[in-house]
């Protein structure tokens, strides 16, 4: 009894090794990285908050890889960039988009729209089979949804960008996804 028990428990410790390894494979981030782009975060956040020239209440930070999204509102050009400045300044910000729209901030209705839509995205790429949910990161502001990450490949990608458009509530869908074997990335790897 006891040797059928050890060789239950082995069997799954062989199975659960193996479905970690597969899902290491599949996600092309590594733990490095994802620490980087979480000192990146803290690192502009902090920024932000001591700088006080501007309201940046309403602009939302994603970061994947080294590459900082930007995106929300701002009242002024001037602000805009200086968001962007700011971004820059962090060690681990390798390139900073700046999707940041000249507007009033984002009202409350439609901030509870954005809010649904980024639950239901969140949702739809965790199960589609189709989609690694980790190499993705995405903002949603005014009912448009930025999507940032490194995707597989082109089918991929298709895939979950329609996941977006398929959402009630989306206007556009605005894709900063690069490729896995994107020449950019390689050169960022063989730096660090």
């Amino acid at each position: 009894m006891a040797t059928n028990a050890f060789s239950i428990f082995r069997t799954a410790g062989i199975i659960v090794a193996a479905l970690i390894i597969t899902a290491g494979c599949a996600q092309n981030r590594t733990p490095g990285g994802i620490v980087d782009d979480a000192t990146a975060d803290a690192t502009v956040k902090t920024q932000l908050l001591r700088d006080g020239l501007y309201d940046y209440s309403d602009v939302d930070l994603t970061l994947f890889e080294g590459r900082l999204m930007l995106t929300g509102t701002m009242r002024t050009q001037e602000g805009k960039e200086h968001v962007a400045a700011l971004g820059r300044r962090a060690n681990q910000v390798t390139q900073v988009i700046n999707e940041i729209v000249l507007a009033e901030k984002t009202g409350y209705r439609q901030g509870a729209k954005d809010a649904l839509i980024d639950r239901q995205l969140a949702t739809a790429l965790l199960t589609d089979t189709g989609v690694i949910r980790q190499n993705y990161q995405f903002a949603v502001s005014n009912g448009v949804v930025y999507l940032i990450g490194v995707a597989q490949g082109p089918t991929e990608l298709t895939r979950a960008t329609e996941q977006a458009r398929r959402i009630d509530g989306v206007k556009r869908v605005v894709s900063h996804v690069i490729y896995v074997g994107d020449p950019s990335r390689a050169t960022r790897f063989q730096t660090q």
